[in-house]
């Protein structure tokens, strides 16, 4: 016997397959918008079709963006000597949040992963290695997480780059601010030691 209505267990369903949303959460956000009005169901269905319809890939850093080049490298203040590698949009507003990186970005959509399929051809590698034919290009940094993924995308991008004529870092990583060292895993540890610089 169903209980929930049919309309109201799909919305409850689709809501679960969001990163991040369990069974719970995919519950109170169905009868939220239940019990709120009818114009904000409208809107926040709008603003997903809006979504969908107005955001496109920017042809120079495949970042998302609703114009074309986007509104990072269309700014002739920025950079554009100095790119910056990540692996997904969201990684470029932790950058900009902290308004240190003056550069440019380049979006690869994921990493490296044989055990989930993705290899270098399924990612925005070969839209990178176009721009730094160009020759305007003296640095790259690579930006991907410190993780078995995030390392190995940045050593296959190394071992493409360094041939080009083209200064490629690394971002450091090692202890996180206002973390305890007795808490750190021996990774973190030894990046720490690895990346140490001059009090």
């Amino acid at each position: 016997m169903r209980i929930v209505p049919k309309s109201v267990q799909r919305l409850i369903d689709e809501f679960g397959r969001l990163p991040g949303i369990g069974p719970k959460s995919a519950q109170r956000l169905t009868f939220y918008l239940l019990r709120g009005s009818k114009q904000k169901a409208d809107e926040l269905g709008n603003a997903i079709l809006d979504l969908k319809s107005n955001i496109k890939i920017c042809s120079t850093c495949s970042n998302l963006a609703e114009s074309d080049p986007c509104i990072i490298c269309g700014d002739e203040r920025r950079d554009h000597s100095t790119i910056m590698v990540v692996e997904e949009p969201l990684d470029i507003l932790a950058f900009e949040k902290t308004g240190k990186f003056e550069g440019v970005y380049h979006v690869l959509h994921g990493v490296i992963s044989p055990v989930e399929g993705i290899g270098p051809d399924d990612l925005y590698i070969k839209q990178l290695l176009d721009r730094l034919h160009g020759g305007d290009v003296g640095e790259v940094i690579i930006a991907t997480n410190i993780n078995v993924e995030g390392e190995a995308t940045a050593m296959y991008l190394q071992k493409l780059i360094g041939p080009l004529d083209v200064r490629v870092t690394r971002i450091a990583h090692g202890l996180p601010v206002g973390s305890d060292i007795e808490y750190a895993d021996e990774i973190t540890l030894t990046k720490a030691l690895e990346n140490r610089g001059d009090y």
